[in-house]
């Protein structure tokens, strides 16, 4: 990953994404051309592989938005803990050769955002103090940036949205502990990522925008942390799990209310987004994208169980997969589909929902059950019997989810970007 740019933000003392979006800014003054960082959430080893050929393939940089489920001490559903995550991606990167930047990062990191923690009503205590410490094994694994989010207050009756001074003050908990346990260690620096407008709750309105920023600079003073700030800014533009159109209007006024402060937005949920191109000519520092490409890969493993069935009528194959029942059945049973369901939808009974809902609610869902020992058996004999026929199976799944990634690349503008960092 990148040693020389790495080494050239160790030696400004810089987080590397600071660094990085710096150089961007500096080549929007010489060319007017705007960019906007790609942020793959990894939620299989597929998508880490894709993400990291996407990238090569486009010569951009490449940033990983983990969040605490996917990725954590107690390995998530990926089943990788920090250390591991970090070292699969070193392993992937050398693999094809890439040698261009890799950000590493936490997305989501606050309490309650991690599910055992809400299903389990975990206390604000035991809930921050494991953030903490989650916070401490991604620094000491080596990521770059975290994004810090105590937008959510379990504790709070249903309905009841969190104070924005509370959610100022926790911010500022969880940066001033990570910092002193950075410092303390001997790390280098890290970069930082704020929670004011996502889907749980925030901001309302501007003045909200700015009263918890301004709140977390004095506050972040306070502590003699006036050389931590973030870099970017979670704004909400539009998009969510259920809408896929991005509202420039709304991006510009929050990137004029954070470029005074120093910060660039970042947008969360902007799968299959419908107009990517309005990103970088609102400025928008970033974007996450991530159920789309477990939807991707869903896609690929059908297509390829439908050659498995051809396969095995023309009595080539002697024993199918069964790849689809076992993806179905693992995310019925995993109880995670619950999860996206709206209040008039059916928590009980899975299949008394749309049946429209049911394929979008398991192939969003196929994210947590990747790692299902079931699946795995299903998903390796589907591969066998694949790739027995001269196909090349793992080609087709890839291919599949990193078209869907090179159209963020290019709309991005973020094509050769390697060249002039």
């Amino acid at each position: 990953m990148n040693i020389e740019i790495r080494q050239r933000a160790i030696d400004k003392n810089m987080p590397l994404m600071d660094y990085i979006l710096k150089q961007i800014k500096n080549i929007e003054a010489e060319t007017g051309e705007k960019k906007t960082i790609f942020a793959a959430c990894p939620n299989s080893l597929s998508v880490i592989k894709a993400s990291l050929r996407s990238a090569k393939r486009n010569n951009a940089p490449i940033k990983f938005a983990a969040t605490l489920n996917q990725v954590d001490a107690d390995r998530g559903y990926t089943g990788l803990n920090q250390k591991e995550f970090v070292q699969t991606i070193r392993e992937q990167a050398r693999v094809i050769n890439y040698t261009g930047p890799v950000i590493v990062a936490v997305d989501h990191g606050g309490p309650w955002l991690k599910d055992i923690q809400k299903t389990e009503n975990w206390s604000l205590e035991k809930a921050m103090n494991w953030v903490k410490k989650s916070f401490e094994d991604s620094v000491a694994a080596g990521y770059d940036l975290i994004h810090v989010d105590p937008t959510v207050d379990a504790t709070l009756p249903k309905g009841e949205v969190i104070d924005i001074d509370v959610v100022v003050e926790r911010t500022i908990e969880l940066i001033v502990h990570t910092e002193k346990y950075r410092r303390a260690n001997g790390f280098n620096r890290i970069a930082y990522e704020v929670g004011t407008e996502e889907v749980h709750g925030g901001l309302a309105d501007m003045a909200t925008f700015n009263r918890f920023l301004t709140g977390l600079k004095s506050g972040l003073k306070k502590h003699n942390l006036t050389d931590i700030w973030p870099c970017f800014v979670v704004g909400k533009v539009g998009t969510d799990l259920h809408t896929t159109l991005f509202d420039p209007e709304v991006a510009k006024q929050l990137t004029e209310a954070a470029a005074p402060f120093g910060s660039v937005i970042k947008g969360h949920y902007s799968d299959s987004v419908d107009n990517p191109q309005d990103y970088p000519a609102s400025g928008m520092g970033a974007a996450n994208i991530g159920p789309e490409f477990t939807e991707m890969e869903y896609d690929a493993l059908i297509e390829l169980e439908e050659l498995e069935k051809d396969y095995f009528k023309k009595n080539l194959v002697a024993k199918q997969s069964n790849i689809k029942e076992a993806l179905w059945n693992a995310v019925i049973t995993s109880n995670r589909w619950q999860k996206w369901l709206t209040s008039s939808e059916n928590k009980v009974d899975f299949y008394a929902n749309d049946k429209d809902r049911q394929v979008w609610l398991v192939k969003t869902g196929c994210r947590y059950i990747w790692e299902n020992p079931e699946v795995l058996a299903a998903r390796g004999k589907l591969m066998a019997n694949i790739e027995m026929q001269g196909i090349d199976a793992e080609s087709i799944i890839m291919s599949k989810i990193e078209k869907a990634m090179d159209r963020y690349f290019f709309n991005f503008n973020l094509v050769d970007l390697n060249e002039s960092l």
